[in-house]
């Protein structure tokens, strides 16, 4: 064989080597693409397979108002009982519901969280008949009455329900001022709870 003949054997050789390569080269890209759509398919699949909440809502215009009382010195049967003083805080909240989805919402009730040292305490939204009876009792607090919000209601598909409430924490100033966080929690039927906490600062009076 010549020496001609040799170096052509070479860079045949060489020229298959690099087509080798090229080839490779051309698969591995190939892969990692296809990989990056997977991924990505699998991303949106899942994304689009979640479902929104059925309800969203917020809560505002929160006050408390900070009390003391003393018991009336009898039972609910009008037997003398001993007096009680204690102080108790009043949190006032204005919240709106909306229903998001196709079905009805129902409100189980309306519940208000305080989280403090020792844990969080949680007190149920009055009803709207004690909600009344409280600014009879207190007509000093005429100017915190708004329409009271039903804590059993129905929400019907596309609707808002609004609507104010009154929850009573037997808590004095220090424990209230001291508190780390407040939020309120809305029971709904057949739907995870959907969890409220102020917009706006606590306004105390």
């Amino acid at each position: 064989m010549s020496l001609l003949q040799q170096d052509s054997s070479v860079r045949d050789d060489a020229a298959r080597g690099e087509e080798f390569t090229k080839g490779s080269s051309h698969l591995i890209l190939t892969g990692i693409v296809a990989t990056v759509i997977v991924t990505i398919g699998i991303g949106l699949y899942f994304r689009m397979g979640e479902k929104p909440p059925a309800a969203t809502g917020q809560a505002v215009n929160v006050t408390a108002h900070l009390m003391h009382r003393e018991t009336p010195g009898m039972d609910a049967n009008g037997a003398v009982a001993p007096k009680e003083k204690f102080d108790q805080v009043l949190v006032f909240a204005h919240v709106q519901l909306h229903n998001q989805s196709k079905e009805p919402l129902f409100v189980r009730h309306i519940m208000s969280n305080v989280t403090l040292d020792d844990g969080i305490h949680t007190s149920f939204a009055a009803i709207p008949l004690d909600y009344e009876r409280i600014f009879i009792a207190y007509p000093d607090l005429a100017s915190l009455h708004g329409k009271s919000i039903a804590t059993d209601a129905t929400i019907p598909p596309g609707q808002t329900l609004e609507g104010d409430f009154v929850s009573a924490f037997r808590l004095d100033k220090e424990h209230w001022d001291a508190r780390k966080g407040l939020n309120f929690n809305v029971s709904l039927r057949y739907n995870p709870d959907l969890i409220l906490t102020p917009t706006t600062p606590v306004s105390d009076r």
